[in-house]
């Protein structure tokens, strides 16, 4: 401070209240990615704690916000427990990530978007260059995504001859889809296999996003000035 070297006094690491989209795919594709999306969405809600500030929407052709944000850590679990009978088969993951990323942009500070999905787009207006271009644009925004399809994955790799073939490789391009949208915001990507690896998973983006450094010192200059 004024170019003088300070004592610190005190440096340490504090939790913090959040801002957060939890978007969550939700449709008529594959009922274990349903399961596993919910697990994944109950995993995060039940982490969150009385000062945070969250909302719920799921998408499937359509976006639909299920909670508005929030701090009522209860609602945002009712809304997960009525997500029982999709709509639509189709996933349209790049209009709705686009649009979550607007919702945010409105709020100060920094947020982040907590998307639990199988990373498949089947029908989205906006290109993969398109919702790309969005993300490395937006604002104080991280992104930390959740594959839901990593035990589906598990079980059926390498079997089904040539369509199977294809929808592995499906997956694994939505898989490394998703890992970029959290790289280049700075979040982290998840492709879990099984649902015992949920807490850990949560518990790791909650330390991430949580941990703020203080540090405290006394000025050397006594004067209340501002000088």
């Amino acid at each position: 401070e004024d170019g003088v070297q300070q004592k610190v006094t005190s440096f340490k690491r504090v939790e913090a209240p959040i801002t957060a989209l939890l978007l969550c795919e939700f449709a008529a594709k594959n009922y274990t990615l349903i399961y596993d999306m919910r697990n994944a969405a109950f995993a995060f809600a039940n982490q969150l704690r009385p000062q945070d500030y969250v909302a719920l929407m799921t998408f499937d052709m359509r976006t639909q916000i299920v909670s508005d944000f929030t701090q009522d850590k209860s609602q945002i679990q009712q809304g997960i427990n009525s997500l029982r009978m999709p709509g639509f088969n189709e996933t349209n993951l790049f209009d709705a990530l686009y649009e979550g990323i607007d919702r945010l942009d409105r709020i100060e500070g920094r947020k982040y978007i907590i998307l639990i999905a199988s990373g498949r787009d089947t029908f989205s207006k906006l290109t993969l260059d398109k919702i790309m271009q969005k993300v490395k644009s937006a604002r104080d925004i991280t992104i930390f995504t959740v594959s839901t399809s990593g035990w589906l994955q598990a079980m059926s790799g390498g079997r089904g001859g040539m369509r199977g073939a294809m929808r592995d490789l499906d997956y694994l391009q939505a898989d490394n889809q998703m890992a970029t949208f959290a790289k280049v915001t700075g979040g982290m990507s998840f492709v879990p296999r099984f649902i015992g690896e949920m807490p850990d998973i949560f518990s790791s983006i909650n330390q991430n996003i949580r941990s703020k450094y203080q540090l405290v010192y006394h000025p050397t200059n006594a004067k209340q000035d501002g000088t």
